[in-house]
């Protein structure tokens, strides 16, 4: 399994002055090529990353929010190749299949439409063979947003945007790698978005092989990704990298830059 970061940026500000990309991240296994949350820049990101939108197999959106879903549909048209092929799967979150979070013509042209649901654990067949997702809510605008555990040959997390609950520890157990929107670097007026404080609790309890930090906002920038991680790891015991736009990683644990 490989996990290539196309975006690492969270937040409004850093979503309109792209300081860093907002493109998602895909997981490329053997049995599926899934892209995750494609926001602004999704397909350009993909083209500058080397990862051919023409073999996605299914397209994830954890939340109908701008910076999450605003490539989705034509990123759902490089799955079906042009339109042209009814094929691929579409997971996406309530408000985001019935809010037109992509059109109801996009939702037709895929082989499956699904509307997350909580604590459901859902298997899906591609043309390559089989994943399972297990859909896990969070606590965000959104109401329906979600975050998932990916069960391929290896335990893959994600906990989307959202603010801080104290099962997400034990729920989030078992992963090999769990990666974590880490916006904030302290608390502030604003709810939704987890803090460096809130992914030491999380990552304590979980304590997966290997955790990454991103979706990273204005203040993390600006307190220095790569330092926010080594303090995270020394707290809770975890293997834990900032992700940058373009890094790729396999779950072996050996990092490409």
């Amino acid at each position: 399994m490989e996990v290539v970061f196309l975006g690492t940026g969270g937040g409004r500000f850093n979503l309109i002055k792209q300081i860093r990309a907002t493109g998602g991240f895909r997981i490329n296994t053997d049995v599926a090529n899934i892209h995750v949350d494609p926001g602004p820049g999704a397909l350009v990101r993909s083209h500058q990353f080397a990862q051919d939108p023409l073999s996605i197999d299914c397209v994830i959106v954890s939340h109908h929010h701008t910076d999450h879903v605003s490539d989705a549909q034509v990123m759902v048209e490089a799955m079906t190749h042009y339109t042209l092929k009814k094929r691929g799967i579409f997971i996406g979150s309530k408000n985001t299949i019935e809010q037109n979070g992509i059109s109801k013509w996009h939702q037709k042209l895929v082989a499956t439409c699904w509307a997350a649901e909580p604590f459901v654990k859902k298997r899906f067949s591609t043309e390559k063979g089989e994943f399972e997702i297990e859909i896990l809510p969070m606590k965000h605008g959104e109401p329906t947003t979600f975050g998932f555990k990916l069960y391929v040959d290896k335990v893959l997390g994600y906990i989307s945007d959202t603010e801080f609950q104290d099962w997400y520890g034990e729920k989030f157990q078992g992963c090999d790698l769990l990666i974590i929107n880490c916006s904030k670097y302290k608390p502030d007026k604003y709810g939704g978005h987890l803090t460096v404080a809130d992914t030491i609790a999380i990552l304590k309890e979980a304590k997966p092989k290997i955790a990454v930090i991103t979706h990273l906002g204005m203040t993390m920038l600006n307190n220095n990704p790569e330092k926010i991680a080594e303090k995270v790891a020394e707290e809770s015991g975890v293997r834990v990298i900032a992700a940058h736009d373009g890094m790729r990683l396999e779950l072996n644990g050996q990092l490409s830059l």
